[in-house]
């Protein structure tokens, strides 16, 4: 299990990386928005992700 886990995160670490490395510019920009967002949008996009990321394993397994 602790395989898994490590390998998730190492995935999301590479995902994550992708933006901000083929395009400065743009995850700037990504960013900039994100700070002018209420935290009640930021805490939605934050649950939509979980429950897409739940989602996606509860029909991958």
């Amino acid at each position: 299990m602790t395989d898994w886990l490590i390998g998730a995160l190492a995935l999301m670490l590479v995902i994550e990386g992708l933006l901000p490395f083929f395009s400065p510019r743009a995850w700037r920009q990504v960013f900039e928005r994100a700070t002018r967002m209420s935290d009640g949008q930021i805490r939605f996009v934050g649950l939509s992700s979980m429950l897409i990321g739940l989602l996606l394993l509860f029909i991958w397994h």
